[in-house]
């Protein structure tokens, strides 16, 4: 419990590094102090500078991370928080994939060459049915589907949901353009997708994606992205508060939302490795909404103590908050504490407090 007595400010160290080079120091981020996951790159060593060199390199990426549960969930977590730090667009096009690699691994299954997506939401008015180990329906939220080799998806098969490993090159695979009119993460379309009897082999049986724990540390995953996309706003605000009072108070407020934020992903991470966890999706729940309000607190004070300047005139800025705004909203707020107040109704002789 060493990391957590001893919190740290906002982190600055590298402590994530990457193959052939040092990581940068405007990216790398601390969850657990000694701890460190090595990041395979492209060959100048550098992470990925966009989108299309994210999935380029998101298979050697998910060599050099380690998988949840695996002793060493806490290396994972600032892989892929110094991949949100370093840039939320290629967070989002490598996290789905180094996903679907530990959902095959839970499955005991490898995964096919190329890169991966997770295509598991649902939505109004759509429906993906497997029949036959065929697809047919519409898809909703299928982000680089149009660029990507393979997905994971979710679907039907009678009342029960199943998920399939799909080669999205195929033939009755078909994005939808047109329908991704963001403001945030522009570079990550993600409209549905129509499938006409595309060939879909199953990955565990019917009713296993959803029940496996590996689904509540995927969710965790992802919320670290969420963490080192707020780091790296919150750093803005670091390097221009100078001795102004008012934004030393948000600067301090900041660093307490981090640190809560941080020390809620390494205790996450710690449990899941001692095999600590009595139920997954409460943990995910607790864990995610902590690290979403640290998120919304960072945007609302840098965005208060740094006025409108940055978000007009800084184009790095700018486009970092508002691909945070975005991604964040894979929290469902409300609804989430909804569920995580009816887990705790339910588990009272388990009670964490």
């Amino acid at each position: 419990m060493h990391a957590l007595a001893h919190p740290a400010p906002i982190p600055r160290s590298a402590s994530v590094e990457v193959a052939g080079a040092d990581p940068s120091p405007a990216a790398a981020v601390t969850i657990d102090r000694g701890t460190g996951a090595a990041l395979a790159a492209d060959a100048s060593g550098a992470l990925p500078s966009d989108v299309a060199a994210a999935l380029r390199a998101a298979p050697a990426l998910a060599a050099a991370v380690p998988l949840p549960a695996a002793d060493a969930t806490a290396e994972r977590l600032e892989a892929l928080a110094t991949l949100g730090a370093h840039d939320l667009e290629v967070a989002r096009a490598v996290e789905p994939h180094l996903d679907a690699v530990a959902i095959l691994a839970e499955a005991g299954v490898e995964p096919h060459p190329g890169a991966y997506g997770v295509f598991a939401a649902e939505g109004p008015g759509m429906r993906l049915e497997l029949e036959g180990g065929r697809l047919t329906g519409e898809k909703p939220w299928c982000s680089l589907a149009d660029r990507l080799d393979r997905a994971l998806v979710s679907a039907w098969q009678g009342d029960e949901r199943v998920l399939v490993d799909v080669d999205l090159r195929q033939h009755g695979v078909e994005p939808v353009a047109g329908a991704w009119h963001a403001r945030g993460l522009t570079g990550i379309p993600s409209g549905p997708v129509r499938f006409d009897g595309a060939a879909a082999t199953p990955v565990g049986e019917p009713g296993w994606y959803l029940r496996r724990p590996g689904f509540a540390w995927g969710g965790i995953g992802v919320a670290a992205c969420w963490h080192g996309g707020a780091v790296a706003v919150a750093r803005r605000l670091l390097d221009g508060a100078g001795d102004a009072p008012l934004r030393l108070a948000h600067l301090g407020a900041v660093d307490e939302a981090l640190t809560a934020s941080r020390l809620a992903l390494a205790d996450a991470a710690r449990r899941i490795d001692a095999g600590d966890v009595d139920d997954p999706g409460m943990l995910a729940l607790r864990t995610r909404g902590i690290v979403a309000r640290a998120v919304e607190e960072v945007l609302a004070r840098v965005g208060r103590a740094l006025g409108p300047g940055p978000l007009a005139l800084d184009a790095e800025h700018a486009r970092r908050v508002a691909d945070l705004q975005l991604y964040v909203r894979q929290h469902h707020a409300e609804r989430d504490q909804a569920s995580l107040g009816a887990a705790l109704v339910a588990d009272r002789a388990g009670r964490a407090w």
